[in-house]
């Protein structure tokens, strides 16, 4: 699973912090435990027929559940099954049924069985149901935004602007929304699905197509065969109008489902995809295990992406166009975490939520390794320097657990601790035992536990195994504990030994022991020492030196996941920056003259040096930092600033060098803008439209419709919608909702803004346009959350959306004639404020 990340939609933490409810107690002593699912029945194989209504919204189903005992002689069976009508319940002896009696009750199917049966005594049990997905109570996340388990998108196509999907998301415990099974990770089947259609339709399931017949009354059969067991919640079907865009690996089939308006774009979007299974085979000295991958994109997603064994789902974010793609394929490391659940996840599944990691943070590790391989360390490190820097700014993660036995709810497993923290701490072991013995470690694990669950210590034992080295220490800081080394750092010179001691504190409650690298610059040159730093509050190092040290650069490689408390010098920056090969000690030199631009000669030798650097998002953050309306600045950097802004091979560079130039207003970089506009990236076209506006603003209402917003950065967001609100830009209406959705939250961080996001709403609610008013209701959605159980946030949410009903019903009275669509607003609004309640 991969979470969508909201944008500048959620801007106040302060509303959005989530209200930790109270946990329940299991003793007087401590906080609920939630212990793995005891397997009382073994599920073994799972056979489905079904059909759709599209009309209410639901699904027929006839299942056959082939199950056993797990270990103790029992005669009941007990299954999820959500929101259903069950019909039928039968034995099925060689296709002759006998009824079982059974009690429906709170989503819960107990069957009693004919008699009792012994362990690894097969039955089968055959159930007859209607799968309604509306009436499924459970509720989403911050991270999986709804669990209804099986999703019908513009099922009676009304919408003529969205296809009619039909996609099913079983994480976390949903597919009994669609099936009646054990909805518990550490259940295993294999299955099979017959799923009738009608024939304009394409079909996705787990496993091979084996099978595809016609039927009466322009419908078709596809009978999906999965031979190898795999957890329930992985379980998937996907029905809609895609093109099949076919690729392989090895012999194996690697296809593309897609909507039929990006199948040119298909290969540029996915194609990746068999040198990904390649490399990540390779590095695990184990082969894409199943028959078969496919990826395919629903639309309304409730996530970011979702890892269904050899079916990935991937939400509509993933459907790119050129001027998109030229700048960065943004999806691409969700591809690859996709591609490596196939191994950490499907093969191998946490026995638990509790133990997620086994999953999640190897999934988002992966993007690292994958990063690495393919475009170098610099941009590995920078992706993980990201995804650790929003673990360590975001309130509340310090005091969580990696493995966690008393969440509240299941879904708050899944989090920044489980997957941006829990990807570095991998990045750390793979520091510590080395490349050989953590990959060889990984190989261990997934042979010993293939088809099977796993859990944290099953990982540490692998490892340990492999390298002999013991790994208590290591996970019982950073998996079955909390928080990171809060650090900081001093050094005094001993003029007679010709020594500095470094003196490394940790100020946080528990202190932690690891390896850490220090980099001690002695007559301008780096030294680098790779020292242990002991579980206390304060650790001494001494290192010989000619005189006193220039620069004491500690975590010099920026593997320790740590907050260090940082004051250098711009000059001590500069000689940071000239005198490291890692990315990230050259991108906190940077970082750290930022205020000092303009004011020091070395912060401006700094950035001279950083826009030349052979990685662009250093040339990107120079070029961000720079001023060149300082008369200084420009003539050190001006003409390479206008280099860049046209030669250089990365079109986001030359997106950052448009609007540093902009920064002059001066008119003879309008040639530059003018040509930007017809440039294929949108980041290029974005900018330079902003900088025609900085530039010469009468032009703003006029430029504001030509730009492509869709997906459009949250500070060109910022800077075009004051310009789209005030000229009534129709065509961008649905595009500033992402703002306007949540000025009552802009307004507290940036006042200006906040009014412009209002004034953009109240436009919105009070125009007759659909789209608008979905893409609200729509962001809204998303955000609810991560707005959890804050009251003051929910009301109001509530009372906005109030006024945008009352709005809608207004416009109604003034104009009749267009009831059947502003019904349609308000019908979304009613639903949105009901969701708040």
């Amino acid at each position: 699973m991969k979470k969508a990340i909201l944008s500048i939609a959620l801007l106040s933490g302060i509303f959005f912090s989530t209200n930790v409810a109270a946990q329940t107690e299991t003793s007087g002593r401590e906080k609920v435990y939630r212990a793995t699912h005891t397997k009382v029945t073994e599920l073994k194989h799972t056979k489905l027929k079904v059909n759709f209504d599209y009309q209410k919204e639901q699904m027929n189903g006839e299942e056959w559940l082939t199950a056993a005992p797990f270990f103790y002689p029992t005669n009941e069976l007990t299954l999820d099954a959500k929101g259903m009508l069950i019909h039928e319940v039968a034995l099925d002896t060689n296709g002759k049924k006998s009824p079982l009696k059974y009690e429906y009750k709170d989503d819960v199917l107990k069957i009693t069985l004919d008699k009792k049966y012994q362990k690894n005594q097969d039955y089968t049990v055959y159930i007859k149901y209607t799968a309604r997905p509306s009436e499924v109570k459970q509720e989403g996340s911050a991270a999986i935004n709804d669990a209804k388990g099986l999703y019908f998108i513009n099922a009676q196509g009304k919408d003529p602007d969205m296809p009619t999907q039909i996609w099913t998301q079983g994480e976390t415990e949903s597919s009994s929304a669609w099936f009646p099974t054990i909805d518990k990770s550490n259940q295993k089947t294999t299955q099979e699905i017959y799923m009738t259609v009608p024939d304009k339709y394409v079909t996705l399931s787990n496993g091979l197509l084996k099978d595809s017949q016609k039927e009466a009354n322009g419908l078709r059969t596809d009978h999906w065969v999965m031979d190898k067991r795999h957890s329930t919640y992985l379980f998937f079907m996907g029905v809609g109008e895609y093109a099949i865009v076919k690729d392989k690996w090895r012999n194996i089939a690697v296809d593309y489902y897609i909507e039929k308006e990006y199948e040119p774009y298909a290969k540029q979007i996915y194609g990746n995809t068999p040198e990904m299974i390649e490399f990540f085979s390779k590095k695990l000295g184990y082969d894409y295990p199943w028959s078969k991958y496919a990826q395919i994109s629903g639309r309304e997603y409730v996530s970011g992406a979702m890892e269904n064994t050899t079916a990935t789902l991937h939400g509509s974010d993933i459907l790119q166009k050129p001027g998109q793609l030229i700048d960065e394929n943004t999806w691409e490391d969700t591809i690859a975490h996709e591609l490596f659940h196939q191994w950490f996840g499907d093969l191998v599944t946490a026995e638990s939520w509790s133990n997620l990691t086994v999953n999640e943070s190897f999934a988002n590790y992966s993007e690292y390794l994958w990063n690495e391989y393919k475009y170098g360390k610099d941009q590995a490190d920078y992706h993980q320097m990201m995804d650790v820097n929003m673990y360590l700014t975001t309130p509340g993660n310090f005091d969580k657990h990696l493995v966690r036995f008393d969440y509240d709810s299941r879904e708050d497993v899944f989090d920044l601790v489980t997957y941006q923290k829990g990807g570095g701490i991998l990045h750390m072991l793979r520091n510590y035992l080395g490349d050989d013995a953590f990959f060889a470690g990984l190989n261990d694990y997934l042979k010993t536990y293939e088809y099977q669950n796993g859990e944290a210590h099953q990982l540490r034992l692998s490892l340990e195994k492999v390298s002999g080295k013991d790994l208590n220490w290591f996970f019982n800081q950073w998996y079955f504990g909390s928080g990171n080394p809060k650090l900081k750092y001093s050094y005094t010179f001993e003029p007679v030994k010709k020594q500095i001691a470094v003196v490394i504190e940790q100020t946080q409650e528990l202190p932690f022991q690891f390896p850490l690298a220090i980099d001690v610059y002695d007559n301008g040159k780096p030294k680098r020492y790779n020292v242990w730093v002991n579980a206390t509050a304060k650790n001494t190092f001494n290192f010989d030196v000619s005189k006193n040290a220039d620069l004491v650069n500690i975590n010099a490689d920026g593997v320790l996941l740590a907050d260090i408390t940082d004051q250098k010098t711009p000059e001590q920056n500069l000689m940071q920056y000239l005198g490291s090969k890692e990315f990230k000690s050259r991108y906190d030199a940077l970082n750290g003259i930022k205020d000092q631009v303009g004011k020091s000669p070395a912060a401006t030798k700094l950035l001279i040096a950083a826009i030349k650097d052979p990685f662009f998002r250093v040339r990107m953050r120079a070029l961000k930092t720079m001023d060149l309306s300082n008369a200084e600045q420009f003539k050190a950097m001006g003409a390479e600033a206008e280099k860049l802004a046209t030669n250089d091979p990365k079109t986001l560079v030359q997106a950052a060098a448009i609007s540093a130039l902009a920064k002059t207003k001066d008119k003879k970089y309008l040639p530059i803008f003018e040509k930007g506009l017809n440039a294929v990236s949108n980041a290029v076209k974005a900018n330079s439209v902003s900088a025609i506006i900085d530039v010469d603003p009468s032009r703003a209402s006029s430029l504001a419709d030509k730009i492509d917003l869709e997906g459009a950065s949250d500070k060109l967001l910022e800077k075009l919608l004051p310009i789209i609100v005030k000229n009534k830009v129709t065509s961008q209406m649905s595009n500033i909702a992402q703002v306007a959705a949540f000025y009552p939250f802009v307004k507290f961080q940036n006042p200006e803004l906040g009014k412009s996001a209002e004034e953009g709403y109240n436009w919105i609610m009070s125009s007759d346009n659909l789209k608008a008013t979905e893409s609200i209701t729509k962001m809204l959605g998303h955000a609810k959350g991560q707005i959890g159980d804050n009251p003051q946030a929910k009301m109001m949410i509530t009372q906005m959306l109030k006024d945008g009903l009352n709005k809608k019903m207004e416009l109604l009275k003034q104009t009749p004639q267009s009831a059947n669509s502003i019904n349609k607003q308000i019908d979304v609004i009613n639903k949105a404020i009901e969701d708040f309640k």
